[in-house]
């Protein structure tokens, strides 16, 4: 356990941190590519030039810190880490480099305010922290190579099927180019895609698996990213997934991770509401999916939006799942041609607003799984509080450095 010398000087400092947290990691960042350029191939260079990553891990120290004398509370943060440092292959070595240049960048931005005791004191509080997170990736690797058909690290996949879903979205079935086993995974968990880019380093990336478990193959329906400017590339590894992988080729894939799942609600009757926006709907047509051959009896909604049909991914298989007495579907479009009107191709034009989940849900009961892009997740999240829904009750995927949804939301960082 941390001593409590360390946790009174953490806790004092923490106001300086967070005022300081963006220009603390950037300069991190900074000093970690240029004294450890090895690690750099774990991280996605477009989240660095955004500078989402910065600002994930300025909430991830601020809020470690602010919760130095609670570290039980993180624990669904940690699993969440763990998840994600397991996806791409981070090993205990990888830990002394990132606390080496975490406390020199600190040295640097805090000048003298950074005494040697101060230094000592988050020197203890990181390490603490990495020692639980190598203890549950340990764990992870564990149960990822045990399972029947599992594996540590990348293994090579053929690309069995490549299927047109709308003008963005193409999925991609991947069978093992061993011919060997195939591990289960948990409806809403993530595959890791390695690929040896022509023209540009890549980090590997996660994509969600779209199909339902135990059909001799996984799926993943990869959205092509457009660029942010006419001369910027748009998603390196999503535009060449898109454009040069072809039916017969290999890639690289890393096991099943991910903690975004149905685990805990299956044992109860509550029902479950499935709120997808874009292409936040592939973890959740997983679980869908999966709770129709389970034959759960629970109520089941889906809810879809995008912003009309040529951008509407997998809305055929959406659609089909009402075709189980106990799901209903709604789809909804925010900006629909003349043609989706026409053909009632949405259920209803507009966004998903408190009043939608209020009418159209069972909000008083219902537990409640969400994915999409970080303004439609804001506010569902929103809507949801509105409705007096509890955290408990809110289980939510984020695509992209992962970040707080909710400014209350201030016991998860990543």
């Amino acid at each position: 356990m941390l001593s409590a010398r360390t946790i009174e000087i953490v806790k004092t400092i923490t106001p300086l941190v967070a005022a300081n947290a963006t220009t603390l990691t950037r300069r991190f960042y900074e000093l970690m590519f240029q004294g450890n350029p090895e690690v750099g191939k774990f991280f996605n260079q477009a989240h660095q030039h955004s500078g989402g990553q910065q600002q994930a891990l300025a909430g991830a120290i601020c809020a470690y810190f602010a919760n130095i004398d609670r570290l039980e509370i993180l624990g669904p943060a940690v699993n969440l880490i763990a998840h994600k440092h397991c996806s791409l292959g981070i090993q205990p070595e990888h830990y002394p480099i990132v606390g080496k240049h975490l406390l020199a960048a600190i040295r640097d931005v805090m000048g003298e305010a950074a005494t040697e005791e101060i230094l000592a004191a988050i020197a203890e509080a990181y390490g603490f922290l990495a020692n639980v997170c190598i203890q549950r990736e340990k764990e992870i690797y564990q149960s990822q190579r045990e399972v029947r058909g599992g594996w540590n690290g990348f293994r090579k996949f053929v690309v069995s099927r490549k299927v047109p879903e709308c003008d963005i979205v193409t999925s991609f079935y991947l069978t093992p180019a061993d011919g060997g086993a195939l591990a289960t995974f948990k409806p809403g968990q993530y595959i890791t895609i390695r690929i040896d880019h022509p023209e540009w380093p890549t980090s590997p990336r996660n994509y969600s698996l779209s199909d339902s478990p135990g059909l001799g193959h996984y799926r993943i329906s990869v959205k092509r990213e457009p660029g942010p400017g006419p001369h910027v590339p748009g998603g390196l590894v999503s535009n060449y997934l898109h454009d040069a992988v072809q039916e017969g080729d290999e890639v690289e894939i890393g096991p099943p991770c991910g903690e975004f799942t149905l685990c805990g609600e299956q044992a109860q009757e509550r029902p479950i509401v499935l709120l997808a926006g874009g292409i936040g709907v592939t973890p959740l047509l997983s679980m869908a999916k999966t709770l129709i051959q389970q034959q759960t009896r629970r109520p089941i909604h889906f809810v879809q939006a995008a912003r009309n049909s040529a951008v509407h991914a997998l809305a055929d298989e959406v659609r089909a799942l009402a075709a189980a007495e106990n799901v209903q579907t709604h789809v909804i479009y925010n900006a629909p041609s003349s043609e989706d009107v026409t053909h009632r191709k949405c259920d209803s034009v507009g966004v998903v607003t408190t009043e939608f989940l209020k009418d159209r849900t069972p909000h008083e009961l219902a537990a409640y799984y969400c994915c999409g892009p970080k303004p439609f997740m804001q506010a569902v999240y929103s809507s949801l509080k509105n409705l007096g829904v509890g955290d408990d009750r809110i289980r939510y995927e984020f695509f992209g450095p992962q970040q707080e949804i909710a400014e209350s939301a201030t016991s998860t960082f990543a």
